[in-house]
């Protein structure tokens, strides 16, 4: 539908076996792009089949595309620029960076009162500061590339969380609303370099994300996996369209917004809610 051909891309967070970053990553090679894929592990959980980041570079070079893997922890600002300077001494440029990793849900899921200053820092150091520096690195390399810059493109992944806060989602919701106000300011100062700069905002999508939430939110009453179909009804009930979001309406989405055909969006904070938030 879109032509990327030619285009280089980096997805952050991209290593996991039903994840946004992977279903980002696979889009964009069917669409023609490179695909440099990130996360802070090379592989799964121990126990796990799932192969991690080396099973996605496979899957993106069955597609006839050139990929790399690059283990790096995007709140470390040497990792983050080490990760760039390899992506570019492999495939000359970046075109499209896609702001994917987040914080594993877990002790954060408390209220204020109950949250401690580690929990509140792990959440900000990879969600709002890890979208900085890997956004401030890329652009640099944009800026600095020997062709013009012109139609790259940074997509952040937000939430809807980033638009309207819960209770004991704090930590959470205060980390995307920070993506969100970024974004915004970064596509003002990019957009006279024609690089523009667009935030997603899905609501509960259906990926491993969902069993950390559980865990994390799950009353006594309750076990994770209870809570966790619980959480998935709500989602769905609360969409006019009957549904909880899936990884390919986010795919879909990072597709469009990497592709010539929205050359004049920027600094736009799009729900992928299935009309449960509007605006």
């Amino acid at each position: 539908m879109y032509n990327l051909n030619g285009k280089v891309a980096l997805v952050t967070g991209a290593g996991g076996e039903r994840g946004i970053g992977r279903a980002i990553a696979m889009r964009l090679a069917q669409e023609g792009a490179n695909v440099a894929v990130n996360d802070i592990h090379a592989t799964s959980a121990p126990g796990s089949k799932w192969g991690g980041m080396a099973q996605v570079v496979g899957e993106i070079e069955a597609f006839g595309r050139r990929s790399t893997g690059i283990v790096a922890d995007i709140g470390d600002a040497s990792q983050v620029q080490a990760m760039v300077d390899r992506v570019i001494a492999t495939f000359g440029r970046i075109d499209i960076l896609i702001n994917n990793a987040g914080a594993r849900a877990g002790r954060d899921r408390v209220p204020v009162v109950e949250l401690e200053e580690a929990d509140w820092d792990r959440v900000q150091r990879t969600n709002s500061k890890g979208t900085f520096l890997c956004s401030r690195a890329v652009a640099r390399a944009m800026l600095a590339g020997p062709g013009s810059s012109r139609g790259s493109r940074i997509i952040n992944i937000a939430s809807t969380a980033g638009k309207k806060g819960s209770a004991r989602y704090a930590a959470y919701c205060a980390s995307k609303f920070a993506v969100v106000g970024f974004t915004q300011s970064l596509a003002h100062e990019l957009a006279p370099h024609g690089i523009t700069v667009n935030a997603i905002c899905p609501s509960l999508v259906v990926t491993e994300r969902i069993d950390d939430i559980a865990t994390a939110l799950a009353p006594a009453n309750l076990s994770p996996d209870e809570q966790r179909a619980a959480m998935m009804a709500n989602a769905a009930a609360l969409s006019p369209l009957g549904r909880m979001a899936e990884i390919g309406d986010v795919a879909a989405l990072a597709a469009f917004l990497a592709s010539a055909e929205s050359d004049y969006l920027t600094g736009l904070a799009i729900s992928v809610a299935g009309g449960s938030q509007m605006h």
